[in-house]
């Protein structure tokens, strides 16, 4: 993808760089001239990518991404540092849990998602896709 057409922050991976990269992705999506309501939706998932990567892993930046993979499909990414192999981690969050919701928000927004390997970092990579209608 050209570099028009995507975006990428690396952030220490603290609490406080989940606000950051929300903001980030928030304002490229509205420099796209992408609708409010797309633009909520991809802030809510990487504010949810990146709180699961600064918690649940050993690293200590992450790096966060969004593209343009066609003009209606965007594809959001965050990949940490963590080499450790292992699965996402399953959490079952009761009715009066105030955590635990992230990756079924992820289910129930994006239109895919998944996690591999990353290339760039060598440790996890989680993304989602959004239809952008256009």
């Amino acid at each position: 993808m050209s570099p028009e057409r995507t975006h990428w922050i690396e952030l220490p991976a603290l609490r406080s760089s989940v606000q950051v990269a929300r903001r980030s992705v928030n304002a490229r999506m509205t420099a796209w001239g992408l609708p409010a309501e797309i633009c909520a939706d991809a802030a809510l998932l990487v504010s949810e990518l990146v709180t699961n990567a600064v918690c649940h892993t050993r690293s200590v930046q992450v790096l966060c991404g969004i593209g343009r993979v066609t003009d209606d499909c965007l594809r959001l990414e965050v990949h940490d540092h963590d080499i450790t192999v292992g699965r996402l981690p399953r959490c079952e969050a009761g009715p009066e849990d105030e955590s635990g919701r992230g990756l079924f928000l992820v289910q129930e927004i994006a239109r895919t998602w998944g996690f591999a390997r990353s290339r760039l970092t060598g440790g996890n990579a989680v993304w989602a896709t959004l239809t952008t209608g256009g």
